[in-house]
């Protein structure tokens, strides 16, 4: 369950950015998920509300935002957004594309205080 240290991972990066702001509390940590990352929102959730306890982030809200897998196609060069996980072009169907978001954990917000 790589959600666990993902957590520890992301409780270190916030400790690291309060003691670089001097702020004492972290009240809301923001996350962006890529349906493609490989990590689970359910799991990250339980994972963050279990570790949380004793660290600067014990009062902070957890918010996951769900990226969608967004490509651009090599052949006509429309961007476009996939609600499925059909990996093609929407418009012209070819497979000969390239993913431009969906695939990464980022770290988007800390609110600090």
């Amino acid at each position: 369950m790589h959600e666990y240290s993902i957590v520890l991972s992301l409780l270190d990066s916030c400790q690291e950015q309060a003691k670089q702001n001097k702020a004492t509390k972290v009240n809301k940590v923001v996350v962006k998920i890529g349906v493609l990352s490989g990590v689970e929102p359910d799991l990250l959730q339980i994972a963050f509300d279990t570790f949380k306890e004793d660290t600067i982030c014990s009062q902070a809200k957890f918010i996951i935002d769900i990226q969608k897998v967004i490509i651009e196609c090599k052949n006509c060069h429309i961007k476009s957004t996939l609600d499925t996980h059909q990996y093609s072009c929407p418009i012209c169907e070819s497979i000969d594309i390239e993913i431009l978001d969906g695939e990464d954990m980022l770290l988007m917000q800390l609110e600090l205080e």
